[in-house]
């Protein structure tokens, strides 16, 4: 049923568009083309203009050829540097890059494993529900075309995002994220003649850390300190310092308290700075900035999705592996819309780096599987 021929040709053209986030140019362009050959029609939104990209999340809508609510498929078009100059090569049944850069199976294998599916799903003539196609740009900087997208542009109210290691494998739970931005002002003061007159922000915010809860807190909840830039020069006391951090977690309740926990951490430190000097007292001052990153996705194990996908493995031969995610994807923001959406593995392996992969087999069996929701959904 599936052409391995014309899926890993598909995937090599892809791979070799360059598609960092906010210059996805090249991708949407062959995206449009594409999507058009197989009947679509494609839409852009404004999402680029909103955040200065050079395009916006496409939208392709395939007309049903039978009776049944409409279905969303998304994938992201952007992929993480390095990722300029692409060569993408094909041995022992393996997809890698051949120089220095990422491959992009994140997330072009999702994307040419779809683009297969409906190749199939239009030469044998299968029937399916009107199908709703949502292409994002930006997912790789923080799920920014996702956020940008106005659900009101689909109809579709169930779905799948093809964006996620292993094949065979569906995520329905995924944590909600914070993401803290903390800005230390300290006072300056000359580190070698009067360091007593000054206050470190970088002491401060040592002290900070070192108290909070980080790491794995529990089953439910992680918490992470990622970059700390401050400080002048080694003769001055660090006037101001700046900390970037997250709190993720599956539980709402336990997402705030351990954000507040890691505040209460930084608001302690400070309190001890406190210190008299030349007659004033004073001490270290704290802007704060907590953000949501995303919210938590949760849909329920015995929902229409995953029991259509779990139906469609089954007709295949094969158990659907239904897991929980650490990280967050923008199937996180189509469930907040009420978009009732799981991730669906595509077989990238050891994303994120130069030896990012994917095989050919495990995209024929994600094209498969994708060919049966369709059939079924």
């Amino acid at each position: 049923m599936i052409n391995r021929k014309r899926l890993a040709d598909e995937f090599m053209r892809m791979a070799a568009i360059s598609s960092p986030s906010y210059r996805e140019k090249g991708m949407a362009d062959y995206l449009t083309a594409r999507l058009e050959e197989l009947g679509a029609v494609v839409t852009m939104d404004d999402a680029g203009q909103q955040v200065g990209g050079e395009v916006g999340n496409l939208v392709a809508r395939l007309a049903g050829t039978r009776a049944g609510d409409p279905l969303l498929l998304t994938v992201h078009m952007d992929t993480v540097s390095p990722c300029e100059g692409v060569v993408p090569v094909f041995a022992d049944g393996l997809f890698r890059s051949a120089g220095e850069t990422v491959l992009g199976a994140d997330d072009k294998a999702g994307i040419a494993e779809l683009i297969e599916a409906l190749e199939v799903v239009r030469e044998q003539q299968i029937g399916h529900p009107e199908l709703e196609l949502v292409i994002t740009i930006c997912e790789e900087v923080g799920l920014v075309g996702a956020k940008c997208f106005d659900p009101a542009a689909i109809k579709s109210r169930r779905g799948y995002a093809l964006d996620t290691n292993g094949v065979d494998r569906l995520i329905h739970r995924a944590p909600g994220a914070n993401k803290l931005r903390l800005t230390l002002i300290g006072r300056e003061a000359h580190a070698g003649i009067a360091p007593e007159k000054g206050i470190s922000a970088i002491e401060v915010a040592a002290k900070a850390v070192a108290r909070m809860p980080l790491g794995r807190i529990d089953a439910d909840t992680t918490a992470n300190i990622g970059t700390i830039h401050g400080g002048m020069a080694t003769n001055i006391v660090a006037r101001e310092l700046v900390i970037e951090g997250e709190a993720r977690s599956h539980d709402a309740d336990k997402l705030e308290k351990q954000t507040a926990a890691m505040l209460a951490c930084m608001d302690a430190a400070i309190a001890e700075s406190e210190k008299e000097i030349d007659g004033e007292t004073v001490r270290a001052v704290l802007k704060q900035e907590v953000l949501s990153d995303y919210p938590i996705m949760h849909v329920p194990r015995r929902s229409e999705v995953i029991t259509l996908a779990e139906e469609a493995a089954t007709a295949l031969g094969r158990t659907l592996t239904v897991a929980t995610a650490g990280g967050g994807s923008d199937a996180n923001i189509f469930n907040r819309h009420g978009i009732e959406t799981v991730i669906l593995g595509t077989g990238m392996e050891k994303v994120h780096t130069v030896e990012e992969q994917v095989s050919l087999d495990d995209m024929v069996r994600v094209s498969e599987l994708l060919v049966e929701i369709l059939r079924r959904a």
